[in-house]
């Protein structure tokens, strides 16, 4: 059995570009404590996250404290949205109804999706039968739950806060548990 436990990082900053060095608010640091106490137990054996800046100083305190260096894998990136001139929440809804949408230079969830779930099989190849800590984002988490259930939609996502910590076990690469820990702030 390999265990992951999928951390959404703590809240970034809004609009700072660029948005793959997105700095963690003051809160969003603080936050970051709740995720090493709640690791501290888990005997994590390996990190992996997200190259952007919010996503790895999200786990980084507990890569520290554990002596764990973070590898960083580019696929578990978040979705390019692309040229959103408009309204976000009306646009998060439109990828969220039609997993193909996406704008200019933009991603689709679908594309999202497939990335993710891309970058989780090789962590499940290379890691089996390990405890593993993964520092995402909110739409690429979403995009992978909802690989494994497809009723899990936009409302879901919303549900998803900063940080945010899903419990997923596999036996192979076949999901057999999802338990959402949640933000536990």
């Amino acid at each position: 059995m390999t265990t992951i436990y999928f951390i959404r990082h703590a809240e970034a900053v809004r609009g700072f570009k660029p948005n793959r060095l997105r700095p963690l608010t003051e809160k969003g640091q603080k936050d970051c404590h709740w995720v090493t106490e709640f690791l501290q137990d888990k005997q994590v054996d390996v990190i992996v996250s997200s190259p952007y800046k919010r996503a790895v100083d999200t786990v980084s305190g507990f890569a520290k404290s554990m002596g764990f260096e973070i590898e960083l894998d580019e696929d578990f990136r978040e979705r390019e949205k692309g040229s959103l001139t408009g309204d976000y929440m009306e646009f998060a809804m439109r990828q969220w109804g039609d997993f193909l949408y996406k704008l200019n230079g933009g991603e689709s969830l679908a594309e999202t999706q497939q990335r993710n779930i891309t970058a989780l099989q090789r962590v499940l190849e290379r890691h089996k039968s390990k405890n593993i800590v993964i520092g995402t984002h909110g739409q690429a988490l979403g995009t992978i739950i909802n690989y494994f259930d497809e009723s899990f939609g936009f409302e879901q996502k919303l549900a998803i806060g900063n940080p945010h910590i899903v419990k997923m076990i596999f036996d192979g690469d076949s999901l057999i548990s999802f338990i959402d820990i949640g933000s536990g702030l």
